[in-house]
């Protein structure tokens, strides 16, 4: 990682140049204010309330009745998918690692959430690396390289637009998704393959 071998890093020191946003994400039956600074506990609330604007919770969050003091119960019950999801991204955020991995990190949004998301996940990816493992391709269209895999191996790489040209198992997904709607896109690209950016 950045010319350095990872064996001679320290275990710890590896864990904080990585964020990771999971598809499912793990809350406490805390605040959703603490569950947000888990991704920095030392951040201020400032950057806290950055961090929530950019991962799109405010509005959410000022729905709630006490705001960011209201408890988000057991592994986040209270809360939906993508709320759980946003959580995590804001967490992502507010972490400012230099290497940001997102795995399915928008499958609990709908279209209209999911393009803010990748809007404010471009800003906060600038100056970072970014990995991106995703069944809906429309997730990665915009990155410098993607890697597609199917049955656990590389098949082809390329840009969107050279991966489109050459027909192959991206193009194929990509049409079956253009074809789809909301919820039956990410279906159909089924478990055989995964587009990957770095």
């Amino acid at each position: 990682i950045d010319g350095q071998e990872i064996s001679s890093l320290t275990l710890a020191s590896l864990r904080a140049t990585i964020a990771i946003v999971p598809q499912d994400t793990v809350l406490f039956n805390d605040t959703l204010l603490e569950n947000l600074r888990y991704g920095r506990p030392g951040a201020d609330d400032e950057e806290v309330r950055e961090a929530i604007a950019l991962a799109q919770l405010s509005d959410f969050m000022a729905r709630l009745p006490e705001g960011w003091h209201t408890r988000v119960g057991e592994r986040g019950l209270k809360l939906s998918g993508g709320e759980r999801q946003r959580v995590a991204i804001a967490r992502a955020i507010l972490k400012r690692a230099p290497i940001l991995v997102f795995d399915e990190a928008t499958s609990s949004l709908d279209s209209i959430a999911e393009a803010s998301i990748l809007d404010a996940l471009r800003r906060v990816a600038r100056g970072h690396t970014s990995l991106v493992i995703a069944h809906r391709l429309s997730t990665v269209v915009d990155a410098d390289r993607i890697v597609v895999l199917a049955h656990g191996s590389v098949v082809e790489e390329g840009t969107h637009a050279e991966l489109l040209a050459a027909g192959g198992a991206y193009a194929a997904l990509w049409n079956t998704q253009q074809r789809e709607s909301g919820d039956t896109a990410e279906g159909a690209c089924g478990d055989e393959a995964k587009a990957r950016l770095s």
